[in-house]
């Protein structure tokens, strides 16, 4: 009788560190407000980390980066997909950690200066500081720009676009915006030039990283990088890999040079 409720005892206690263990393993993936624009990729991303890491991933895309950095701080087990500046203050914070990058050739990316062709960039970095637009919330963008201008750029903006529209309207002397990002845009700006600044307009941005928050043990953030790894088509990657945690040096480098606290930053 004791033996045969010895067993009991165990199975019982077996079966609830196994639902303990399966409640664990679930977990919201969250994406950036733009990613609403490609609702597809999100579902097949969350359903390839899902099936190759036996784990209940949800999709989640957020209404706003303060959104995602709130789930961080917080007990519940999640996951991002985004870009340097928000990966910089999840570090800055100790909020997570950053386990694969895509590999695309466009990985690594930096801020660049547009202005009025036939106007003097340098000119403008001197003597008009404050009146650079840049997005917000962007290493491309607000970082770079604030580093360029020791903290003077003042003209927040919601995208790259509307930074561009900002100079065109001459509301801005000019704008800071993303490299590649200019590359595939520049020719519906033929009145603007673009200038690389020295020291700021370096490619060292990481984008498209997949972090995962305090709460997820050490087993699992394993699990999920294998995952990633293996899932390379789902994120329309040539390579996902591992990655390099040296990568979010630069991107603080350069909030700290243009006077942005991570800790503190208000989106």
């Amino acid at each position: 009788m004791k033996k045969n409720l010895a067993v009991s005892i165990t199975a019982v206690m077996l079966c609830a560190m196994m639902l303990t263990s399966a409640l664990a393993a679930e977990m919201s993936c969250w994406f950036p407000p733009e990613w609403r624009k490609n609702p597809a990729k999100v579902q097949a991303i969350t359903q390839a980390l899902s099936e190759k890491s036996g784990i209940t991933i949800k999709p989640r895309i957020a209404k706003s980066y303060p959104e995602i950095l709130t789930a961080f701080a917080c007990t519940d087990q999640n996951l991002v997909y985004v870009g340097s500046f928000v990966q910089a203050i999840i570090k800055a914070k100790d909020l997570g950690t950053a386990l694969v990058q895509n590999i695309d050739g466009e990985d690594l990316y930096s801020g660049v200066l547009v202005y009025p062709k036939g106007s003097d960039p340098e000119a403008i970095l001197k003597n008009s500081p404050a009146e650079i637009s840049y997005a917000k919330g962007a290493s491309s963008g607000e970082t770079a720009a604030k580093a360029a201008t020791g903290g003077k750029a003042s003209i927040a903006v919601p995208n790259h676009d509307a930074s561009c529209a900002a100079v065109l309207a001459g509301k801005a002397k000019a704008g800071v915006v993303k490299n590649w990002w200019w590359e595939k845009n520049k020719g519906k700006y033929a009145t603007l030039d673009m200038y690389r600044i020295p020291g700021i307009s370096i490619e060292k941005n990481p984008d498209n990283v997949l972090t995962a928050s305090k709460a997820i043990p050490a087993d699992l953030q394993a699990k999920i990088t294998e995952a990633a790894i293996a899932s390379k088509d789902a994120f329309g990657a040539p390579e996902m890999v591992p990655f390099d945690q040296s990568r979010l040096d630069f991107p603080l480098e350069m909030m700290a040079k243009g006077g942005i606290d991570p800790k503190n930053y208000a989106f």
